[in-house]
């Protein structure tokens, strides 16, 4: 059983950071799986989506669990993707996910902004695009249509600053 205590309280947002088993690039191609299992569980456990990105190797979200029961979403959507990327890999066996993820509880206005840009900044710093708007698997697009980010945001050779925590 895991020591790890995490802090949860009502209405709270939170930053989590999911990894792949030894880093492995599962993701890469199974994007819309991983989506799917988000949205079966959203369904069941009733929480909200307010930020992602997908990356090969592991995902970020800021999510608002509304039941203070973080853990146990993250353990749901892990368990709902694996069942079905093992369906559509016969080959994989074992564990998918490396144990526990990285939570960091949003505090501020100016915590959520800079947690928004390092998950859309993220596709870029790993080299699988050459700016947000040009990568697929990211909520950056829906930010841009709501007015919160313009299309060109980071798509100057420019380093965004706190892009190195989560990670």
């Amino acid at each position: 059983m895991s020591m790890i205590r995490r802090y949860y309280d009502s209405g709270q947002l939170y930053f989590t950071t999911h990894v792949t088993l030894e880093r492995l690039p599962i993701l890469s191609g199974s994007e819309r799986l991983l989506l799917s299992a988000w949205g079966r569980i959203r369904s069941r456990r009733r929480f909200g989506v307010v930020a992602w990105a997908i990356l090969p190797d592991h995902f970020h979200m800021i999510l608002l669990p509304r039941n203070n029961d973080l853990s146990e979403i993250v353990r749901e959507v892990k368990l709902s993707f694996s069942k079905r990327f093992r369906a559509t890999h016969p080959a994989a066996t074992g564990r998918l996910w490396q144990y526990r993820f990285w939570d960091h509880v949003i505090r501020s206005e100016g915590d959520l902004r800079r947690h928004l840009d390092y998950i859309h900044y993220n596709p870029v710093k790993h080299g699988l695009a050459p700016t947000p708007h040009e990568y697929e698997w990211s909520s950056f697009g829906s930010f841009v249509r709501c007015g919160m980010y313009g299309a060109d945001w980071a798509s100057f050779d420019q380093t965004i600053p706190g892009s190195e925590f989560g990670e």
